[in-house]
């Protein structure tokens, strides 16, 4: 795995993030302005975008294409990223995180929320700086994982072969506090046991541990 923290020049953050062959570019748009339903109540909001480029498959996939995976992944993203961000310090503004898909090998939802964070940190680190910010709205990190079971054996980070055969597949949103925000577990072929669903999620925490030791190695650049 490797984050490359200030990937694009003119955003107000960004980060790459690849995890094995999936690469998913992560950038941070600041909008003076909120949704109508939080005019007037003085918090800002955060949301996300996600798109697979065109040949980030092995096929082609049609340029602005509205899927309903995308937008669940995207609202998934958003959800992840607000969960750990305090609304009021940002003011009336709008930060937009655009998760744009370079390649994809499987993982490319938790990729792009591990990737969204840092992309966000880097942001309103700077907005800080210059005053824009009274104070960084994050309050705690934020990072998240694949896990499953293939042909009988528990694996963490599902790389796309390894997914599209897992007979259990979990998606985990974990803060590094030890607390979930989202688990998304499904049985492809037969139901699991709660002892099962034990197991994947202490993988997939064992694996977001290490996902925070790399974000936080890679914010160093910033002190």
């Amino acid at each position: 795995m490797r984050i490359i923290l200030g990937y694009q020049t003119f955003a107000e953050g960004s980060a790459l993030i690849e995890l094995g062959q999936t690469r998913v570019l992560c950038s941070v748009s600041m909008d003076e302005r909120v949704p109508g339903f939080l005019r007037g109540g003085g918090q800002g909001w955060v949301t996300a975008e996600y798109a697979m480029l065109p040949r980030s498959t092995v096929t082609r996939t049609p340029r602005d294409k509205a899927e309903g995976r995308s937008q669940e992944i995207q609202r998934l993203i958003g959800r992840s990223l607000r969960a750990v961000t305090s609304l009021a310090v940002l003011g009336e503004r709008t930060f937009v995180v655009d998760c744009d898909v370079l390649q994809a090998d499987g993982g490319t939802r938790t990729a792009a929320i591990t990737g969204g964070w840092v992309a966000l940190y880097h942001a309103f680190h700077h907005l800080r700086k210059q005053g824009v910010l009274p104070s960084m709205p994050l309050n705690k990190m934020i990072a998240a994982t694949s896990v499953g079971i293939v042909d009988g054996k528990t694996l963490l980070d599902l790389c796309y072969e390894e997914d599209h055969k897992a007979e259990v597949d979990f998606n985990v949103v974990m803060t590094d506090t030890n607390e979930f925000v989202e688990i998304q577990g499904t049985a492809e072929r037969k139901p699991f046991s709660k002892e099962t669903a034990d197991a994947l999620l202490s993988l997939a925490r064992q694996g977001i541990d290490k996902l925070f030791r790399i974000q936080k190695e890679t914010l160093r650049a910033l002190s």
